[in-house]
């Protein structure tokens, strides 16, 4: 079984940890609850944290003058440079951490959907949607982490892509502080097709860095290879791009498989390619492969476990090509 970096995770505190939502609820979140075991969490609360008391009035976003502004209604306070303070100051104090959980629909915390009024006026529509006042500095600092809400982390998709990147930036932040030529090597070797089903052209930048290791010093190279590494890994595969990387996969045993078998397994891609099939039958069908053909360069392959196996719940197993851009504001 395979060995996964613990990753570091700033979240929002009301998500099952204390109950500071505005009206003193804490928010329940199943994911979450599963992924206590497997990750480092640092909660946060910037209302809290800027003095607001639990329960409290709520908090809007409003756009005034042209400006958008952080105010709380009900006694007319402005929180926007508080809070703008709280945020540059606590993302400047934390350790290198590897994603972001944030609550939806807040002011502070939304990563898209907080709402945004004309004015403070009780019953004054929203006008449009956008980043709360906390979450627009984390996508301003760090835009190349793994960064969901917990609303979006429902959708089976969404969850998994969340879970890819995270646990590959985790293991590549050991691999950084590990200062290691062999460490890095071994870390492109193993992610080679999880890379190539997100990015083709980045994993042939990446596989050139590591080629030509002689020509830089570790602490360049490691600059560089990340740089390219947050490209390769800033959208979610998409379908064709893993069916390519699983009919390349096939070719390691094509030769010791029977016509109905290479016909069963072209058939369920087809499928999958549809809508009709869930990826997980394909790697199902690749992994009892390559355990009967002791192919041990596929089975250290991170595209068949990335993360945990714990954190494979039946939505994981249910993820379909559905061709939507879920990351597209």
């Amino acid at each position: 079984m395979r060995e996964f970096v613990k990753p570091r995770v700033v979240i929002s505190k009301c998500i099952e940890f204390e109950n500071v939502r505005w009206d003193g609820q804490m928010i329940s979140s199943d994911f979450v609850k599963k992924l206590m075991p497997h990750v480092e969490f640092i909660p946060v609360c910037p209302e809290v944290e800027i003095g607001l008391g639990v329960p409290r009035y709520p908090i809007r976003i409003v756009l005034l003058n042209g400006e958008l502004r952080l105010i709380q209604p009900a006694t007319n306070l402005d929180l926007t440079e508080k809070m703008r303070r709280f945020a540059y100051s606590f993302l400047d104090s934390l350790q290198e951490v590897d994603g972001f959980i944030l609550k939806s629909r807040s002011p502070t915390s939304a990563i898209r959907d907080a709402k945004i009024y004309p004015s403070t006026e009780k019953k004054v529509a929203p006008i449009s949607k956008g980043p709360g006042f906390f979450a627009a500095t984390v996508l301003e600092r760090f835009p190349h982490l793994a960064i969901e809400d917990e609303g979006r982390l429902r959708n089976p998709r969404i969850k998994e892509h969340f879970l890819k990147k995270l646990f590959t930036l985790a293991s590549f932040r050991e691999v950084k502080t590990s200062n290691s030529l062999r460490n890095l090597v071994r870390f492109h070797s193993e992610n080679k097709l999880l890379f190539k089903a997100y990015d083709q052209k980045e994993t042939r930048n990446l596989g050139g860095i590591v080629a030509n290791q002689q020509k830089k010093a570790f602490d360049e190279m490691v600059i560089d290879y990340e740089q390219h590494l947050f490209k390769a890994l800033r959208r979610a595969p998409r379908c064709g791009s893993t069916i390519n990387v699983m009919m390349n996969a096939m070719g390691y045993f094509s030769d010791k498989l029977s016509k109905q078998e290479k016909s069963f397994f072209l058939d369920s891609l087809e499928k999958y390619r549809a809508g009709k099939l869930p990826l997980s039958v394909n790697t199902g069908i690749l992994k009892s492969w390559i355990i009967r053909f002791k192919e041990d360069y596929l089975l250290n392959q991170t595209f068949f476990e990335p993360y945990p196996e714990e954190l494979t719940d039946i939505d994981a197993m249910t993820v379909y090509c559905d061709g939507k851009d879920y990351w597209k504001q």
